[in-house]
């Protein structure tokens, strides 16, 4: 998954916030290793039983991520997607997790959505195809 890199704006976190996104980040960089069917399936588990996510959580969740991990920070899409909503889950809420592409030039990317809108991403983030996704309501399925 590639993205320009683009310098993401880090947020001071409390010494208990960043344990949690530390280890938000370590178990999502295990996950991002599994194949993409069970990264789904694992992300679909995880999620069960939890309230959609609002814009302003994800955001911090997000943030959170970023701020503890320079590769999350950069261009590793993947990972820090993961992460943020696995931190996310830990409030019990879940955002709608997404994988997708674009073409002219290609690229793929992996991002957070609240009610169909990308959290803490670029504009351009509107151009990619979503092609897999974990949403929030178990109905929805790529």
């Amino acid at each position: 998954m590639t993205m320009p890199v683009v310098a993401e704006e880090t947020v001071r976190l409390s010494p208990r916030r960043a344990l949690s996104a530390r280890a938000a980040v370590g178990l999502a960089r295990l996950l991002i290793l599994l194949p993409p069917r069970r990264l789904r399936l694992m992300l679909t588990v995880l999620r069960r039983g939890a309230r959609p996510a609002t814009a302003e959580r994800a955001l911090r969740a997000r943030q959170a991520v970023v701020s503890v991990s320079a590769r999350c920070a950069g261009q590793g899409c993947l990972q820090r997607s993961v992460a943020a909503a696995l931190l996310t889950r830990l409030s019990g809420q879940w955002p709608d997790w997404c994988t997708g592409i674009r073409t002219a030039p290609f690229r793929a990317h992996a991002w957070l959505e609240v009610a169909g809108e990308p959290v803490g991403e670029p504009a351009d983030t509107a151009l990619f195809r979503a092609t897999m996704t974990v949403r929030h309501d178990a109905g929805t399925r790529r």
